[in-house]
């Protein structure tokens, strides 16, 4: 298994006499899943330099298409376990460009990418795919610690995994470089190091884009207490204008979505809901059906129907004939940081230190070095 691609990257360049004789400078690296299942992968970019498994270089011409074939890859007719590209610039994976260097891998019957890079970059791509980096600076400062935060604590615990991070909402949402822009860079940049620790250990950095006047506590979410995360108001994220939203789907379409996520509800008619917790949310949905009553989690019955559908868990249900209206505040799990909540307190003169404090009470703002823990301040 390649482990350190810019370990190899390096003894590329070296090989082939690129002028980039200079050791790599120390810094930590991500690893994260950009594509995963795909037949075959077309890659791209200037100054490219290929790799095997074993690290040993490849000539190929750019662009390639890169497939899988049985257990092994095959590009421009050579068969290969796996395939490492870097650039002294950058590569373009599907038509979106990349920095750092990708390794190619046969996956779960299809073809796994993973970009390799230094994590202050990443984070430099990552701001405008979570936030505009255009909100008050002292917001894109506090979503640059909270996204550190975040890519540290998920390297540990995926330390002898194949990725650390998706690349999607299932962790932290990374499109690559393109939309890199002089702000996110300043936002990474003034807060290079900086994350959230308790205990001299990066925290799990919940965030969510709005959380309709209250945050959640993550044991109402995934069951599990963490001491730096408590429920806080918060009336900054009123501005947001999508903070209300409304779905509306047929009993039938609502009956199938909810038998596909193993929920056997045949003839339901009938949509109640149950609990709420402390924070207004909904614990519980009572779904009738021509079999009786199942209950279900809300969290479950909003995985189920989809995230972008069921926007939050703070929602009222009401039957309409034969469909079923929600209404509902917020977007998002509602834990951690409330992203347009921060926005509204940086224009409101806090800095990034004040917002990360609000939202993430018992947690210290600490410094980190490459390769050691968190110095908490």
């Amino acid at each position: 298994m390649v482990r350190h691609l810019f370990a190899i990257a390096a003894l590329i360049l070296l090989i082939a006499g690129s002028g980039f004789a200079a050791p790599l400078p120390l810094q930590d690296s991500i690893r994260v899943a950009l594509i995963k299942g795909a037949d075959s992968v077309r890659v791209d970019g200037d100054g490219l330099l290929a790799a095997d498994g074993r690290g040993e270089p490849l000539r190929l011409a750019f662009p390639a298409q890169v497939r899988r074939a049985g257990g092994y890859l095959s590009v421009s007719g050579q068969a290969v376990d796996r395939l490492t590209v870097a650039s002294p610039s950058t590569m373009v994976v599907n038509g979106k460009r990349y920095r750092g260097a990708i390794e190619i891998i046969p996956f779960d019957k299809g073809i796994l990418v993973v970009n390799e890079l230094p994590l202050e970059d990443y984070l430099v791509g990552l701001i405008n795919c979570e936030i505009s980096s255009q909100w008050p600076i002292e917001s894109v400062k506090a979503q640059a610690v909270v996204a550190r935060t975040y890519a540290y604590y998920q390297k540990r615990a995926r330390a002898g995994a194949l990725y650390h991070l998706e690349s999607s909402v299932l962790d932290q949402v990374y499109d690559g470089c393109e939309i890199e822009d002089s702000r996110a860079a300043r936002g990474v940049h003034e807060t290079a190091g900086e994350i959230l620790a308790y205990g001299g250990q990066p925290i799990q950095a919940f965030y969510h884009s709005n959380c309709g006047g209250r945050t959640e506590v993550p044991e109402n979410v995934w069951g599990v207490r963490l001491p730096y995360l408590s429920s806080v108001d918060c009336a900054y994220c009123a501005a947001n204008p999508a903070i209300r939203w409304e779905y509306s789907v047929p009993l039938k379409k609502l009956e199938m979505l909810l038998k596909g996520g193993g929920v056997q509800v045949s003839g339901l008619r009938d949509v109640r809901e149950g609990k709420r917790n402390d924070s207004g949310r909904l614990v519980d949905l009572s779904l009738a059906s021509a079999g009786g009553t199942t209950v279900v989690t809300a969290v479950n019955f909003r995985k189920i129907v989809g995230y972008t559908a069921i926007k939050s868990t703070n929602f009222t249900v009401r039957l309409a004939a034969d469909s079923v209206h929600f209404s509902g505040t917020g977007y998002g799990h509602g834990v951690g940081l409330c992203q347009w909540g921060a926005k509204q307190r940086a224009s409101d003169g806090f800095s990034y230190r004040e917002i990360l404090a609000y939202y993430y009470p018992g947690a210290l703002l600490g410094k980190v070095q490459p390769g050691q823990g968190a110095d908490a301040r």
